[in-house]
């Protein structure tokens, strides 16, 4: 986003908004013909309904539900406007950001879309300030000023040039003031918005119903007039309804058995496969609360035993790849420092790490995961990990496993001292893959203060708005996390959608943050 803070950010004409809206007199009167309905297949459930309390994968559903004041439409580099007109920085430091909204945005009951209601939807969040929720995005945000009914100014505390990134995620996602209690999270299976489609039904872990909200404004062409989500508990039933034509398109949670399978004959089962590029990544997080992860010599030769070559062989069959940095690969700043420390997986030199710290007999650990969030095959990778460490001889390991919503509340109550967890960015921003994990309140709710990496290498990078020119920062910072081994990158996905040889669209349906816009798919016999 090089030039963005001076010259602010494209006019919002040429964007793509995205929105979900409930509410009386919203949804369009007339029934979609059939060919023009899609259905999606999912394992990315939602956790809840409310912006302000998610910091996951709930955002697959929200940027197909909520408007931002900017967003990340199909093939850009930059955030460009979504409910605003227009943003940028308005002064030489990058600490002052104001956006001008289109005019006659309305939330579904019809209530105004206006800048007191941006004011509050980020007031309401930083009040709520919910424990590893989005609010920890905004930790460069001093105040919020209104000036009439479509200006909006937001000033910082320190420069920041990444914070339009920011605002362009779902997390930002702007609510109705009138349906949206300040000072608590909503409750319940509708939603109040802005956008394209409406939520018609929604049970939760089952399905949502989207359909035609008839009091949009925005740039969004909608491409279908109905959009059913399905959630699926395994891949292999997802693949399945795909082939049975009970749903269109699949994505998020496809396991690699699936896809090798689907490699070999998408041809003769009239099934499509998208493959793109991918900056989704899997880590482990080590809690120093534990009596054995607080010796940074356990962590250190933990590290060392990982083959992480085998875990995207054996577990995955190669439809991802080794990670040895938090920041992927095609992003400026990936680096490779656990392979440049450690080298290849090595039982003899992670004997001699634990040997000089005076520790001797295999070290107990429990590792954790969820079963049903980040697709099938996470049980069979935590068990090739526990037969390595095992085989070593240096560890005797358990694993344990709970549902994401049981999952998530243990590590909000700092229960597992080895866990395992997906990171899918916010933005497409070397920042995105550092900052969330790092400072004493971040979105593992994991304590984990650095202060070299807090007060000087992101405050630095922040400021300055060629973000391709921040490449030395985010090497240092890399360099510290694996110095402090508290956090290990195991893989880099890729991203792949199979559909119906009906549909089309899957491959520009996907954000830079790899979340589906459903109103880009569209049936091919109705062109």
């Amino acid at each position: 986003m090089a030039g963005l803070p001076r010259r602010g950010l494209r006019p919002a004409a040429a964007l793509v908004s995205v929105s979900l809206v409930a509410g009386c007199g919203v949804l369009s009167s007339d029934e979609p013909d059939e060919e023009q309905q899609i259905t999606v297949g999912t394992m990315s459930a939602p956790s809840t309904l409310d912006p302000a309390a998610s910091w996951d994968s709930s955002w697959e559903l929200y940027r197909n539900v909520f408007q931002t004041l900017l967003s990340f439409p199909s093939g850009a580099a930059e955030p460009e406007p979504d409910a605003a007109e227009s943003c940028k920085f308005t002064d030489a430091t990058d600490m002052v950001f104001s956006c001008e909204l289109r005019e006659g945005l309305k939330f579904s009951d019809g209530h105004a879309l206006d800048a007191k209601a941006v004011k509050y939807t980020f007031d309401r969040m930083r009040k709520i300030d919910v424990k590893g929720g989005p609010a920890g995005l905004l930790g460069s945000l001093k105040t919020i000023e209104t000036h009439g009914d479509r200006t909006v100014t937001f000033r910082l505390k320190k420069p920041d040039a990444t914070f339009p990134f920011v605002l362009s995620t779902p997390a930002m996602s702007i609510v109705d003031p009138s349906e949206y209690p300040a000072d608590k999270l909503r409750e319940g299976t509708t939603i109040a918005g802005s956008g394209p489609y409406g939520l018609e039904s929604y049970t939760p872990g089952e399905r949502a119903e989207l359909v035609k909200n008839t009091n949009y404004e925005g740039a969004a062409e909608r491409k279908n007039d109905a959009v059913t989500i399905r959630y699926f508990k395994k891949s292999s039933a997802m693949v399945d309804a795909l082939k049975n034509k009970q749903i269109d398109v699949t994505f998020r949670g496809l396991a690699s058995s699936d896809i090798v399978e689907m490699q070999g004959k998408h041809e003769s089962e009239d099934i499509q496969l998208v493959e793109g590029a991918g900056t989704e990544i899997r880590y482990l997080v080590f809690n120093p609360d534990d009596p054995w992860v607080r010796k940074k010599p356990v962590r250190q030769a933990f590290a060392q035993v990982i083959d992480r070559p085998a875990i995207a062989h054996k577990v995955y069959q190669d439809t991802v790849e080794p990670l040895y940095s938090m920041v992927p690969q095609g992003l400026t700043g990936h680096g490779t420092g656990f392979f440049d420390d450690y080298g290849d997986p090595s039982v003899a030199k992670a004997a001699d790490i634990l040997k000089g710290a005076g520790i001797n007999g295999p070290v107990p650990l429990t590792l954790w995961y969820t079963t049903d969030r980040y697709g099938s095959a996470t049980a069979a990778e935590f068990t090739e990990i526990k037969r390595q460490l095992e085989d070593s001889g240096l560890f005797k390991i358990t694993l344990k496993s709970r549902p994401w919503t049981a999952f998530d509340a243990g590590t909000k109550k700092g229960e597992y001292p080895v866990f395992g967890r997906g990171w899918f960015p916010d933005f497409p921003d070397a920042e995105n893959f550092i900052a969330p994990f790092v400072g004493t309140k971040n979105v593992l709710n994991t304590p984990y203060p650095s202060r070299e990496i807090t007060e000087e290498v992101l405050p630095r990078s922040r400021r300055e708005p060629d973000r391709g020119a921040v490449a030395d920062d985010f090497e240092r910072a890399q360099q510290l996390l694996v110095d402090d081994v508290r956090l290990l990158p195991l893989w880099q996905g890729k991203q792949y959608i199979m559909a119906s040889e009906e549909i089309a669209g899957g491959e520009r349906a996907l954000d830079p943050s790899a979340i589906m816009m459903m109103w880009e798919l569209e049936r091919k016999t109705s062109w």
